[in-house]
């Protein structure tokens, strides 16, 4: 007597469509690139003191040293972030 083969079940993850994730802003990431990207997220920057927007150092410098710089501490970095991902 033959057998067939079943065919291999799919997994539940190949059966769900991956969701498309919205861009996402680190403390790592350049200031200067964040604020070319999503300009609407300077009003964030404004609010926690850095005016970092034409400044020379922004392409070099992430929001997390720049913050730091400015004297803002972990927490208010981590609070600025999170702010800043809620504009875009």
């Amino acid at each position: 007597m033959a057998t067939t083969k079943k065919p291999a079940a799919k997994s539940a993850a190949a059966k769900t469509p991956k969701k498309t994730e919205k861009p996402r802003i680190t403390p790592d990431m350049m200031l200067g690139e964040a604020v070319s990207r999503y300009p609407q997220t300077i009003e964030v920057l404004f609010k926690y003191g850095l005016h970092c927007i034409g400044c020379h150092v922004s392409a070099y410098e992430s929001i997390e040293q720049g913050a730091m710089a400015h004297g803002l501490g972990e927490k208010e970095v981590k609070k600025m972030v999170e702010e800043m991902n809620k504009k875009i």
